[in-house]
């Protein structure tokens, strides 16, 4: 039995995972962020404009990683971005997070929602039962497993990318993942 290194991502992309771009990439980046992180926002701006460039050649992923002790709203963010997802809208509010990372009260999460056009009551109503706890939850667990310790974290192809990611030196590794 092989043992995963703490380089290595713990658990591979599957479908239940959040993607933007080709699921036959040659290339995948995992991104392990914290709606609340201000070097995530940072990371977001730098993703959305790679995302832009890259989409038909790098498959795109994100899983939660709340700070909770640092991030008092990370974790309800994470369960906002759920609950959208199950609407089908996702990369929308995931986006709009990050560009209103000022503003992630529950009021604020409830008016993304408006703001989207998602039905309001179903999204209420998930963040009130707590429907995506444990998807936040386990998405949290595969990062600690894979040795997920800040955020953002990434992994290109598997393996934690612990370079620069503003634009021009993460796109420099993206490119070089897809010359191997």
């Amino acid at each position: 039995m092989s043992q995963t290194s703490v380089n290595d991502l713990n658990q591979p992309v599957t479908e239940r995972d959040h993607t933007y771009g080709p699921a036959d990439a040659s290339v995948t980046l995992v991104e392990y962020g914290d709606y609340e992180c201000p070097y995530c926002e940072q990371a977001h701006r730098v993703m959305k404009e790679l995302r832009g460039e890259l989409n038909d050649e790098v498959q795109f992923v994100f899983r939660n990683f709340p700070l909770r002790q640092m991030h008092p709203h990370a974790e309800l963010a994470a369960e906002a971005a759920e609950a959208a997802s199950a609407q089908g809208a996702f990369w929308e509010m995931h986006d709009h997070l990050y560009e209103h990372q000022d503003a992630l009260e529950r009021e604020d999460l409830d008016g993304y929602a408006a703001e989207l056009g998602l039905d309001e009551d179903e999204f209420v109503r998930a963040l009130n039962e707590g429907r995506h706890e444990e998807r936040v939850q386990q998405d949290f667990l595969n990062g600690a497993h894979s040795g997920v310790n800040a955020t953002p974290t990434f992994f290109i192809n598997g393996t934690r990318y612990d370079g620069q990611w503003d634009a021009p030196t993460l796109r420099a590794a993206l490119e070089d993942a897809m010359r191997q």
